[in-house]
């Protein structure tokens, strides 16, 4: 794993979603990799996907996003702030969405992220294939997230259901419908509910975690 991308989605600097990236960045960097941080709140990230996607249409009479994509891609016309982050993901070995989990989703600007940079053209369709023929099967992915509720509440007999359940469009529908091989999440559940002491073990345990990285067994290979 020599170039890391973080994508990370959490508007306080304190919180602990966001000391959970900054392990991950210490941790990778002290094994020498090179490590990259798309901090959406802080760069003001645009989460909606429109014609500011582009700097010149193809049909400006009838806009439709998908096909503007596969144009843009075929010719160079995404906007600055869309290529710089395509440039940063096909530049990447291993992807982490870093987030926490809102809504039994990803927070909107996170999604918003993923509408705009997995384009059509860029990451599948006008002749790329998906799943286990993706564009990008020569990366991994994972995800590290935080809950509100605790992690009784996301067994199969919890009120939030189970959590394999919840991740499915994330981890099946965007990391692996890319190609992406997707290794088991890292979640730590209800932070805000816990000690300052287990705060830091979590920290530890997920240290470890990634430590131990090439051995856990992948949810998705393509």
């Amino acid at each position: 794993m020599k170039n890391v991308l973080i994508i990370h989605a959490h508007p306080e600097q304190q919180s602990f979603c966001s000391a959970l990236k900054n392990e991950a960045v210490s941790y990778f960097q002290s094994q020498g990799a090179e490590v990259k941080v798309s901090d959406l709140y802080a760069m003001g990230f645009n989460p909606v996907g429109d014609k500011h996607d582009f700097t010149q249409l193809e049909n400006p009479g009838f806009f439709k996003y998908q096909l503007e994509q596969v144009h843009a891609f075929q010719n160079q016309l995404f906007s600055p702030d869309v290529k710089a982050e395509m440039d940063k993901l096909e530049w990447c070995d291993t992807l982490i969405f870093n987030f926490p989990l809102w809504w039994f989703g990803l927070p909107a600007v996170l999604k918003g992220w993923v509408d705009r940079v997995f384009a059509m053209g860029f990451v599948y369709g006008a002749g790329k294939g998906v799943y286990d023929n993706g564009t990008f099967k020569n990366k991994t992915a994972f995800l590290t997230l935080t809950t509100g509720g605790p992690e009784v509440a996301y067994g199969n007999a919890g009120k939030n259901g189970n959590l394999d359940t919840i991740l499915y469009p994330i981890q099946h529908g965007m990391l692996y419908f890319a190609g992406m091989t997707v290794l088991p999440p890292f979640i730590c559940f209800s932070p805000a509910r816990i000690t300052d002491e287990e705060r830091k073990a979590q920290l530890n345990i997920y240290t470890n975690y990634l430590k131990n990285i090439n051995s856990l067994t992948p949810v998705y290979k393509a």
